[in-house]
């Protein structure tokens, strides 16, 4: 039986879990509080890692910064991915990254071979910690906007009549579904040959605001939002990018939840 190791069990790894185990694997999980059945650990505590056992033929960094700015990003991110590296060398690792690494502002298609390089401090540690995993033979999982169980800002703000849009809304968003993102990692896990050093984006069709909230808005009979001018500053910057899914789709990988309509409805358990 093929074992995995969840490092940073959360939200995206309560998915991993239950994809993993359906398809066969053993799965044990570390997280700081080591609730949820998990193992208490900090993943970017050397001595903590070296009193796991061996054995593990994935291990998984997913785990989150839960705010903090650029030291909890170097913390969790790197010093946790090169801990993990240290402790497990042989055994292939998926780091889960995110898109938000692509700066890029014109709207544009961007694929694995476009610039990745970050302005945000934030996004700039993450770029380095995917060097890192790349150098030692992993794979990096870029993720956009994750989304799922209870978690859809956008339709909670829609319906709360908290939501605005930016300037014309042409900004574009880019999401993925928590569920289809761990159906990305059980089948990149189980390819005959792993990827070793490849990045892969994983994201569903992308959409602009304006579109995002019109789809909504119909479907729940809601006004639009009211525009702002404002500049509005964002975490991991204010970027505007088409992500380009069609090197993970050539692989095999579907969305389930490919359009915003169908995710946000799934997240909010609407029919």
């Amino acid at each position: 039986m093929a074992k995995l190791l969840i490092a940073g069990y959360g939200f995206l790894g309560r998915a991993l879990e239950r994809k993993f185990e359906e398809a066969g694997w053993q799965v044990t999980k570390l997280n700081r509080s080591g609730d949820e059945g998990a193992i208490a650990c900090d993943v970017s505590s050397a001595e903590e890692l070296a009193s796991l056992p061996e054995g593990y033929d994935l291990v998984i960094h997913c785990a989150a910064s839960g705010g903090g700015g650029e030291p909890a990003y170097r913390k969790v991110y790197l010093q946790g991915a090169r801990c993990l590296i240290e402790r497990y060398p042989e055994t292939r690792l998926i780091f889960t990254s995110s898109t938000s690494v692509y700066p890029q502002e014109d709207h544009s298609l961007v694929t694995e071979l476009s610039a990745a390089n970050p302005s945000s401090s934030g996004a700039k540690v993450l770029r380095e910690t995917e060097q890192s995993v790349i150098n030692a033979g992993g794979l990096v999982a870029r993720l956009s906007g994750l989304y799922g169980p209870n978690r859809c800002h956008v339709l909670k703000n829609l319906l709360s009549g908290d939501a605005r849009i930016d300037g014309a809304g042409e900004r574009i968003m880019n999401y993925v579904h928590r569920d289809d993102v761990a159906n990305a990692m059980l089948m990149l896990a189980e390819l005959d040959v792993f990827p070793s050093g490849e990045i892969y984006n994983i994201t569903a069709e992308p959409v602009s605001q304006r579109d995002c909230y019109a789809m909504l808005a119909e479907h729940f009979a809601m006004p639009m939002p009211a525009q702002q001018h404002q500049e509005v500053k964002r975490k991991r910057g204010n970027s505007s990018k088409r992500v380009s899914n069609t090197k993970l789709k050539s692989l095999g990988w579907q969305p389930e939840y490919d359009d915003f309509l169908s995710l946000s409805l799934a997240c909010q358990g609407c029919q």
